[in-house]
């Protein structure tokens, strides 16, 4: 949860745009937009395994 105490002599913009910098470091935003749709099983583990795929594919070719 995050939670934006505002400052002193801040304006609503400098608010909105730390809170909104908050919101978008804490996830918040990436897994309301996972959680959007239902996703079934076997498609949340074909992609993490394409994911993985990649990542060692990325860390063979910076090795060589």
């Amino acid at each position: 949860m995050v939670k934006l105490v505002v400052r002193d002599r801040e304006t609503i913009q400098e608010a909105v745009r730390r809170f909104r910098k908050l919101v978008e470091r804490s996830g918040i935003k990436k897994e309301m937009r996972r959680r959007e749709y239902y996703e079934k099983p076997s498609e949340t583990r074909r992609r993490s395994r394409l994911r993985a795929e990649r990542r060692s594919r990325r860390t063979r070719l910076l090795a060589n």
